[in-house]
């Protein structure tokens, strides 16, 4: 089969997430033909898969003009922009109306497989850049089939791929066989299924982001609620108590992230939470009554627990993608003029100015990586940084650098001065707690806020990210 002419094709986007959709609203603005092709079983799959999970942005900040655009005629009813939607939320009241409007130009069930040049694999030079793309991909009922197109950009998200507890990026010994007592995401305690895994059991919950301060805000209300007082949570960091461990609180300029770390100090302070600091997973043994031993790399072994939810962040699936010349950052696996915007050594996420079509270019012309999976394994993405994303990208295909070049958004501040990834310096820890590296697992005291007390009342919140 010989390949349409690239001007005929269509711009495929991969996922049919927060961005994946976005892109596609900013397509059809333009006046570009999208598709749209998802593996999950319906529009935004990964973010149904955190639905009991509250974001820390309001209605607001996650609602992309261009596809309220689209939504507008349909009589669609935009939510309250000031209040908090959850993941199901976002889901059922924003992404699936927009999908229902795109029609045919989303298919459901459908996984990429592989992306490339029609007729080059990424070693040719010759007459690359004039090949359109194909895409192979694999339906629900297993029929294969290749797409060709004239962009392809890749909103694929890294849901599916969470990194693992082991503290050097590998598995830790004993991971993989104790899977059956480990968990990667934030449970839904509201589940009865799922509450009574953790109710009365001692949870270790290995990160020291958003999610885990959700999971342990979580795992809070569950020993308060009187189903049993045994419930309680061991918080693995693999770096000391700082200042910044727990966000910027009230300098935050997004005030349910600010909260969402204050609920996490007070299950510490409050003794729900023991933190176990500097401990660095390296193996994870199992007891003969089945509880999970946590060995460090140091040595130190750590009482048993009963369950483990590892949040140590996700990272993008690049296998798709093996024959096309993508540019990217040896330590994050983002876009090499991204990177340094982005590494969480210097950054914190409100401290990332806009960025679009150059910064997210690679040597194949006319692929983009976008959404969370852009930032490769830099943590905390805002979805409002995905939609300008999309919107300079859209601008660019369609040939208007003008507009593609314009900055149309400003990120609110964090409230966290310089970089979260400075675990290996001790003086990032010492500087404003006096010190909390502790040489044998340890409560950790901590100095309450004053608000804490009304902060705790409010729903656990979290998940900025896009997928």
């Amino acid at each position: 089969m010989t390949a349409p002419a690239t001007t005929e094709l269509p711009v495929v986007v991969i996922g049919a997430g927060p961005a994946g959709l976005a892109a596609t609203a900013h397509l059809i603005d333009q006046g570009i033909e999208p598709l749209v092709l998802e593996a999950g079983p319906t529009a935004g799959a990964a973010v149904r898969e955190w639905a009991h999970v509250r974001l820390f942005s309001t209605w607001g900040e996650v609602i992309d003009p261009a596809a309220e655009k689209l939504l507008a005629p349909t009589g669609w009813m935009r939510p309250d922009p000031a209040t908090y939607p959850s993941g199901g939320d976002w889901a059922e009241s924003y992404l699936q109306p927009l999908a229902d409007v795109l029609g045919d130009r989303v298919r459901t069930g459908t996984r990429v497989t592989g992306v490339s040049r029609t007729g080059r694999d990424r070693i040719v030079d010759a007459d690359r850049e004039q090949q359109p793309f194909v895409v192979h991909v694999v339906h629900a009922d297993g029929r294969e089939e290749r797409v060709f197109a004239r962009a392809v950009i890749d909103a694929s998200g890294t849901w599916s791929t969470p990194s693992p507890a082991g503290g050097s990026g590998l598995s830790a010994l004993g991971e993989k066989a104790a899977a059956d007592r480990i968990t990667y995401r934030v449970p839904d305690l509201k589940d009865p299924a799922v509450r009574v895994r953790y109710t009365g059991k001692r949870t270790a919950v290995i990160g020291s982001g958003a999610s885990a301060f959700t999971a342990l805000a979580y795992l809070a209300d569950l020993a308060k609620s009187g189903d049993d007082s045994g419930t309680k949570g061991v918080w693995i960091l693999r770096r000391g108590i700082s200042g910044s461990t727990f966000g910027g609180g009230e300098g935050d300029q997004l005030p349910a992230r600010g909260a969402l770390g204050l609920a996490a100090k007070a299950a510490v302070d409050e003794g729900h939470a023991d933190a176990v600091t500097d401990f660095r997973t390296e193996a994870i043994e199992r007891e003969d009554d089945g509880r999970l031993v946590l060995v460090g790399e140091d040595g130190r072994r750590l009482d048993p627990v009963d369950e483990v939810i590892a949040l140590t962040g996700f990272r993008p699936d690049l296998s798709f993608l093996d024959e096309l010349r993508l540019g990217l950052d040896e330590r994050l696996q983002a876009p090499v003029e991204l990177a340094p915007l982005i590494d969480p050594n210097q950054h914190s996420c409100g401290t990332v100015y806009p960025h679009g079509h150059r910064e997210l270019s690679h040597p194949e012309q006319g692929v983009y990586l976008v959404g969370m999976k852009s930032y490769g394994r830099a943590p905390t993405f805002l979805a409002m940084t995905g939609y300008e994303q999309v919107r300079s990208i859209a601008a660019a295909i369609a040939g208007d650098l003008d507009a593609a070049d314009r900055v149309e958004l400003t990120l609110p501040e964090t409230g966290v001065c310089g970089g979260a990834g400075l675990f290996d310096n001790p003086d990032s820890a010492d500087a404003d707690s006096g010190g909390c590296c502790a040489p044998a697992p340890q409560l950790v005291p901590l100095d309450a806020p004053t608000t804490v007390g009304t902060t705790a009342e409010q729903d656990p919140v979290g998940g900025c990210c896009s997928s």
